[in-house]
């Protein structure tokens, strides 16, 4: 058969996705897929006309035989048994826990999905606005027990899986982590979908669907290597929708014309096509039928995996090379940006997701059929930190160069449809991308980034014409050489509303890198969404037992979803019963812990002393250099006490957990002295279990759900005023451990809520960080004696080769410890000795524990959600109704 010589690339019309009438994500000449439908891809209108043209007949027979969810031990058994036999092709002789685990999650998979339509078509039939939450990461965790209890069913499955012959830990434990986040950004994002969904708002979250996560932490002779994380190996919980796909272009250049009314036309041209295929995933409301999407963009090569042509000529690995180059773009979450090849490759992956995101959103508004000023309307988009900021200009070059709308009113739809969420006051954090770089891979943003800053600095310029110098701190171009593009400053000037994450952190970036915008737009397009948590994740899931004990003592488990009920909690402070099961749930917890410290990492350690945890993304600013130099000074003072003086000191354990990033090389280092520090302590048997040190490798959400509820302390030492908010902060102190803390973040918050006695806060504050510095180069800086004699330790070898860690003491010693590490250390060892005399009374211990977890009900995430849709996007709530259709 001839191969076709026709100048446009015809696609294979597909079965299950809506007509596109948009326009593809890319050159002229290449057809879009005639999708034909999806559960959103009808209007209303067109869902009921579809509906009324099948004949009751019919539509009795769908009913009759549609699927039906599971509710009781007999039918889950059914589920379960027929997934392993048919879908998995094993049978009783060779179902091992990994079978029943995939059995058991596609039976819940199957579930979920019921509601999934169900919720997307009332969704669609409602045709009220939406939520889109755009973030480079969404740190899920595992889903299966998230579902079990969302749905309400997990003592039906584990009841199932006991006749099966199955305990429900060794299932749950069978199931990787989705490795699509780090830290706390992405956490925050899955409390936010989960919010979402337990309170109906009709929302879905965009990402990437990274095929290795940003990476597998292995301890290797103490250091960090980094290794894929082949999670997606098996993973029930995706759909893929290979009728989904978005044309994306890259490089390539604009040619302008004049059409015949004279107004000026710009075609992006040429260049690179990279095809986005979707994967969804169903995200279950807890006590509701409401189950939404989060739809993640998957990469691959635009004409095919293969060449055949090259692999006939003998071009074996140039046959594969372009689909290799495309799926580099969904490969690695933050690959290493310390290459120019790495920032390319970041940048890409973020035009991809935003192109790929903007596209699906603006075809499902097209499907209604509305005007384009009802656009903001219909459609909310909050932007997650600066990494989806290029939605911006896409948004722009969609309604201009597509759908040929006038700037004026492009730009004012654009304003009024996003958010932006500021997640740090650290202007070296803020992302900044080099004009050049731009120019090569994206031509037409750059165009329209360049009119919108002209287009704001003539307002600006107007507003303020005595104030030329502000032109230039408030541009989206820095004038550096090369130049770059203020990603921060675009997101700012294109959203309607901009919120810091904790009320310092709202109050410092008025005042610091965003006080120029304060004051040419006002204080109102600013405001504060303090951070939350999912209590059904973090209190019922993580910690099932403290949530059991509190409902038994409120009623009920209404508190999951209205957490200002565990205020009720303080009246049984006294309460010897309820004091009494509530150590012995930490006790276990700390049992759990050590457990898994001595079968995993080898260490021994006794849950009857003091479990002090720092778990976290490892940073400068986050400070696990102090924790650890404060365990060096214990371990000295310790080595110099009698065997009598010891047995005094209260024993602790410290654990610490967290990721450097593969570029960051002093966060290694801190790993490194880490390591090496437990090595040396551990192994001293002079010092015994007075003094453990842990690096718990590969720190995740599923590992966070058993360290959180083990703690007595946990460590948020940021410097002041560089921590945004902090979430791990309220996880712990919701499961009954305290925080030692600087006032940075949500601390302050946390402390107002459980009472100043309830918490051990040290340190500078952020007002006086400016004057520090600046007196460590200028005025006469002496080093903390205690901290200098830490650092005579580590240089004369204690910990290994002083060499590895002189970048680590130079940098406080010599280069102006930016972090002021030697200005709060006597301070923060002051206060850890506070600690250990306060945790020798039990009772008072216990008191404190107990008033704090009554006092978080203001942290919860749905809180913020309903600020988020009260302040920001302006949606309502959409229920199911109650006979679930």
């Amino acid at each position: 058969m001839a191969a076709s010589t026709t100048s446009t690339r015809e696609r294979q019309p597909s079965t299950s996705a809506p007509i596109s009438e948009v326009g593809h994500v890319g050159p002229s000449g290449m057809t879009r897929p005639k999708h034909k439908r999806t559960v959103t891809g009808f209007g209303p209108q067109e869902i009921k006309r579809v509906e009324a043209s099948v004949p009751e007949a019919q539509r009795e027979a769908w009913r009759k035989f549609s699927a039906k969810e599971f509710t009781t031990k007999d039918q889950f058994e059914s589920e379960v048994v027929k997934h392993i036999e048919t879908t998995l092709a094993r049978s009783l002789f060779n179902c091992d826990e990994a079978a029943a685990y995939a059995g058991t999650a596609l039976a819940f998979r199957d579930r979920l999905v019921i509601e999934w339509n169900r919720t997307q078509q009332r969704q669609t039939f409602a045709d009220q606005k939406r939520v889109y939450y755009l973030s480079l990461e969404f740190l899920m965790g595992r889903a299966l027990d998230n579902a079990m209890l969302n749905v309400q069913q997990k003592d039906v499955a584990t009841a199932g899986l006991e006749d099966l012959g199955f305990r429900m830990e060794d299932i749950i434990s069978q199931e990787r982590d989705a490795a699509l986040g780090n830290g706390g950004l992405g956490r925050l994002a899955a409390c936010f979908l989960d919010s979402l969904a337990t309170l109906n708002y009709p929302a879905w979250g965009y990402a990437l669907r990274y095929r290795y996560g940003i990476f597998r932490q292995e301890i290797v002779d103490g250091y960090q290597v980094e290794v894929p994380d082949y999670w997606l190996d098996f993973n029930p919980w995706e759909f893929p929708r290979h009728d989904v796909t978005v044309d994306i272009q890259f490089y390539g250049e604009v040619r302008k014309y004049m059409d015949d009314a004279g107004k000026q036309i710009s075609v992006w041209e040429n260049g690179e096509v990279v095809t986005a295929v979707a994967y969804d995933a169903p995200i279950p409301g807890y006590g509701t039928k409401t189950t939404n999407n989060l739809r993640l963009w998957s990469s691959k090569a635009s004409h095919g995996e293969f060449d055949f042509t090259k692999f006939n000529s003998g071009e074996y690995e140039a046959s594969v090379a372009d689909q290799q180059r495309a799926e580099t773009i969904s490969a690695v979450l933050y690959p290493n940006d310390s290459l120019d090849r790495g920032k390319e490759l970041r940048l890409k992956q973020q035009y991809f997701w935003c192109a790929a995101s903007l596209y699906d959103i603006v075809r499902r508004f097209k499907k209604s059929g509305k005007a384009w000023k009802d656009f903001s309307n219909q459609v909310a988009i909050q932007l997650n930190d600066t990494h989806p900021t290029l939605a911006i200009p896409e948004l722009m070059r969609i309604l201009i160069d597509q759908e040929g709308l006038e700037w004026d009113e492009a730009w004012s739809i654009t304003q009024a449809t996003f958010g932006y969420t500021n997640h740090t006051v650290l202007p070296e954090a803020l992302e900044k991308w080099s004009v050049p770089l731009v120019q090569q891979l994206l031509p037409r943003h750059l165009q329209i980034i360049y009119d919108i800053n002209l287009q704001f600095l003539q307002y600006v310029q107007r507003n303020f014409p005595k104030e030329r110098e502000m032109l230039g701190r408030v541009s989206i171009i820095e004038e550096s050489e090369p130049k770059r593009v203020r990603m921060a400053y675009l997101a700012v000037i294109g959203s309607h509303k901009v919120n810091g994450v904790a009320e310092l952190h709202s109050d410092l970036i008025k005042t610091t890198i965003f006080r120029d915008f304060v004051k040419i737009y006002g204080p109102d397009k600013f405001t504060n969404v303090t951070n939350g948590i999912t209590p059904r994740r973090w209190l019922h899931q993580a910690n099932p037992r403290l949530s059991e004990l509190i409902a038994a003592k409120l009623g009920g488990y209404d508190f999951l979803k209205d957490l200002n009920l565990l205020s009720k909690l303080e009246a049984f402070v006294d309460d010897k019963e309820f004091r009494k099961e509530f150590q012995e749930i930490k006790y276990a917890n700390k049992v759990r812990l050590a457990k898994y410290t001595k079968d995993v990492h080898g260490i021994s350690v006794n849950p009857n002393s003091l479990f002090d945890i720092q778990v976290k993304r490892m940073h400068e600013y986050k400070r696990q250099q102090l924790n650890i130099f404060g365990v060096i000074h214990r371990y000295l003072e310790l080595k110099s006490m009698t065997p009598d003086q010891r047995k005094k000191v209260q024993p602790r354990v410290f654990f610490f957990g967290g990721k450097a990033a593969p570029g960051y090389w002093m966060a290694k280092m801190v790993i490194h002295l880490i390591n090496q520090v437990g090595k040396v302590v551990n192994n001293d048997k002079e010092i015994g279990d007075v003094l453990k040190v842990v690096f718990l490798e590969d720190y995740n959400v599923s590992k966070a759900e058993m360290i959180v509820p083990a703690s007595d302390i946990s460590e948020h030492i940021s410097t002041a005023g560089t921590e945004a908010s902090g979430t791990s902060n309220m996880k712990f102190v919701l499961n009954g451990g305290l925080l030692i803390g600087t006032c940075d973040g949500a601390n302050i918050e946390i402390t107002r809520e459980v009472g100043e006695d309830n918490i051990f806060l040290f340190g500078n504050l952020s007002e006086d960080v400016d004057d520090l510095r600046h007196q460590h180069f200028y005025g006469d800086y002496v080093l903390d004696p205690m901290l200098a004699a830490v650092f005579a330790s580590i240089r004369s070898g204690t910990f290994g080769d002083a060499g590895q860690f002189s970048a680590l003491v130079d940098s406080i010693v010599d280069h102006g410890d930016y972090y002021l590490v030697s200005d709060d250390f006597k301070s923060y060892v002051d206060t850890q000795k506070l600690i250990d005399e306060t945790y020798k009374d039990q009772e008072v211990w216990l008191t404190k524990t107990i008033t704090a977890v009554s006092r978080m009900g203001f942290f919860s995430s749905d809180r913020c959600i309903d600020e988020y849709a009260e302040m920001i996007w302006n949606v309502e709530p959409l229920p199911p109704q109650q006979n679930g259709a």
